[in-house]
């Protein structure tokens, strides 16, 4: 743990803490209306609509936090920048790509003629799954330490087939809670059938993980750590067989407790990624460079973390404030 009486080492560690927290918020935000948009085709045009309404007043908010991560990491540790952004450049502009293409598809299909809308359907779809898989390969390059050759590649491979899966379960997971009827029982079919990615995923990368050097082993596998660690594992099972038994008794008479699949996978997710922070930490860029080495002058830290105490409260309060306001279930989203 930091010393909090010097700044040069309490202020690397805040900012490192609230650039992974602004990570973890993305990924279940913006993750469940990319996997609304991996879902799509599997949606008739009507229940295509109503899928965009539960994701309409939301996902420019979610992708703020996306924005608010790559900022810190730019500001506070542009080092680890530098490197990790030339080692995943393509990865990044793939990324880049899908998020324009289903940012102009979203608003473009609202105002299309039919025949141009399958268009636009088609373009939202390829645009979430073009991002989705993006991200996970660039997860699976930095958890083997950024190294480019035919294992890591192949590796980095499945991890974005797993997390473009996951997105699917925790978008299934959203639709389960903001629809009802035909869509709402079609969207826990969904679930059930894309679990199966959430579990791979989870357990290629905690296989693959304590693998990728001896600090990594000594720190999960060796005595005492194994035992204090043992509830991550244990409370990750647990909530991957509640909602295995929920998604088969769902959806529940009078559509009750439908926010509990999103809330577990809300759950599960945080899990990994607490047990992803634990492995790197104190590291950024894997066993090349920690958070401490690659931070700021502490001067130019301490400017920066009185704004972040300004600019991450304000993004958090529109966040909130957009979920209360559109809380309920969707409806088709219309520009009149």
């Amino acid at each position: 743990m930091p010393d909090f009486a010097n700044p040069a080492d309490w202020l690397p560690w805040a900012f490192a803490s609230l650039m992974g927290l602004s990570i973890l918020i993305y990924v279940v935000l913006d993750g469940f209306d990319l996997g609304v948009g991996i879902l799509f085709p599997l949606a008739t045009p009507a229940e295509q609509d109503r899928m965009i309404g539960s994701i309409g007043p939301f996902w420019d908010a979610n992708e703020t936090w996306l924005v608010l991560a790559v900022g810190l990491l730019l500001v506070a540790f542009p080092q680890a920048h530098g490197m990790i952004l030339t080692a995943l450049y393509l990865p990044v502009f793939v990324m880049l790509v899908g998020l324009i293409l289903r940012g102009v598809a979203f608003e473009f299909r609202a105002k299309a003629r039919d025949h141009h809308k399958r268009l636009w359907n088609r373009l939202f779809f390829a645009g979430s799954l073009m991002t989705a898989l993006a991200q996970g390969f660039m997860l699976g390059l930095y958890i083997m330490g950024l190294e480019q050759t035919l294992a890591t590649y192949a590796f980095a491979t499945l991890t974005a087939v797993f997390l473009a899966v996951g997105y699917s379960f925790i978008g299934s997971a959203w639709l389960i809670h903001k629809t009802d009827d035909a869509l709402q029982r079609k969207a826990v079919r969904w679930g059930r059938e894309s679990l199966w990615g959430v579990i791979l995923g989870i357990g290629a990368v905690s296989v693959a993980t304590p693998l990728v050097s001896t600090r990594l082993f000594d720190k999960w596998l060796s005595f005492p750590e194994v035992l204090y660690l043992a509830p991550l594992p244990i409370l990750s099972g647990l909530l991957i067989l509640w909602l295995w038994r929920m998604l088969r008794q769902m959806p529940y008479a009078g559509d009750a407790r439908s926010w509990l699949p999103f809330a577990a996978a809300t759950a599960l997710f945080a899990l990994a990624y607490l047990g992803m922070a634990y492995s790197f930490y104190p590291y950024v860029v894997p066993e090349r460079l920690t958070i401490y080495e690659a931070a700021s002058a502490p001067e130019s830290l301490l400017i920066i973390f009185v704004g972040a105490c300004v600019v991450v409260p304000v993004i958090a309060g529109y966040s909130v404030l957009a979920y209360t306001l559109f809380r309920g279930k969707a409806t088709e989203l219309r520009y009149d």
